[in-house]
């Protein structure tokens, strides 16, 4: 049974959504700030946090960016929940390790779409061979890391599935649907900026590396050596 940490204020909110996940096979713990948020994320190791944004106590921007400094919380996959919904706020959120982004008001449908995807993304991709090379770049799919220059990186779930997804393809550009698609396993609707975010992301950790990923103008995305 997986487990997942809600990380909310509201506590009707936060009872609801557990209400929800437990009634789909989850086990659910509940936190309603953002200190007790982070020593149950420590201590129980979920599957997946739901985190509310604007949280007493720490910020979840800022407790993001603890669990992603923690070895025992930084593989995590995490979903931001706020009322706030500006580009701005979507790529701050991104940039301290969330792996998806969710507005409020939204459906219940809607986030279990989201936990769902999010969860098997979070599942090690495990290759025909475990380990791959390209360029400086080696993926090791059981070992769920990635080293540029033989230097570990830590990356999100996210952002390790949108590496492999383009290492593998080596040399095939990508639009930026077919990304949301198999890499987010869902279509957002107007939202493939999502992919452009993590794109830059993946590009700032890899460092000089980061230029194999090539932009092809009005169409997505390619991996080339």
């Amino acid at each position: 049974m997986e487990t997942i940490l809600i990380i909310e204020d509201e506590r009707d909110l936060a009872d609801l959504l557990a209400f929800n996940l437990e009634k789909e096979g989850f086990r659910t713990v509940i936190a309603t700030d953002g200190i007790e948020g982070l020593g149950a994320a420590s201590r129980v190791v979920p599957d997946l946090i739901l985190l509310d944004l604007m949280l007493p106590g720490m910020l979840g921007t800022e407790l993001c960016k603890n669990l992603k400094k923690s070895e025992r919380t930084c593989r995590i996959p995490v979903i931001m929940l706020t009322a706030k919904g500006e580009e701005i706020d979507k790529v701050v959120g991104f940039e301290v390790g969330a792996d998806d982004y969710v507005v409020k008001p939204f459906s219940t449908r809607e986030l279990l779409l989201r936990v769902r995807a999010v969860l098997r993304r979070a599942v090690t991709l495990v290759a025909a061979n475990p380990v791959i090379t390209v360029g400086a770049v080696t993926i090791d799919t059981e070992r769920h890391l990635v080293m540029v220059n033989d230097e570990e990186i830590g990356f999100t779930s996210t952002e390790f599935k949108l590496l492999y997804t383009l290492v593998t393809r080596l040399g095939r550009v990508q639009s930026r649907d077919v990304l949301l698609r198999d890499v987010w396993g869902y279509n957002f609707v107007e939202d493939t900026r999502t992919v452009d975010t993590h794109v830059t992301r993946l590009r700032t950790k890899m460092g000089e590396a980061g230029e194999m990923i090539k932009t092809v103008r009005g169409f997505g995305y390619k991996l080339e050596v």
